[in-house]
């Protein structure tokens, strides 16, 4: 299980223990919890390599999950 699935498969427990932040995960476990995304990648890039972690907006209803990459994507 990766870091995304694991959000997914928690993402009810998540909810009710943080609500609606953006949670920074890392090898399955929450290592930051923020009320804005930016200022989540801010903070955990000072501690951990970009690329290492993910940042996921937690959210009451699985249909407004969107996946975020944390990374310079290429649209051909």
């Amino acid at each position: 299980m990766n870091d995304y699935e694991y959000f997914v498969h928690n993402m009810s427990s998540l909810y009710g223990q943080y609500g609606h932040k953006f949670l920074v995960i890392k090898n399955k476990t929450i290592i930051g919890v923020y009320d804005d995304m930016d200022i989540a990648y801010d903070e955990t890039r000072k501690i951990e390599d970009v690329g290492t972690f993910i940042i996921q907006e937690c959210v009451d209803d699985p249909t407004k999950l969107v996946l975020t990459f944390q990374a310079n994507v290429s649209v051909a």
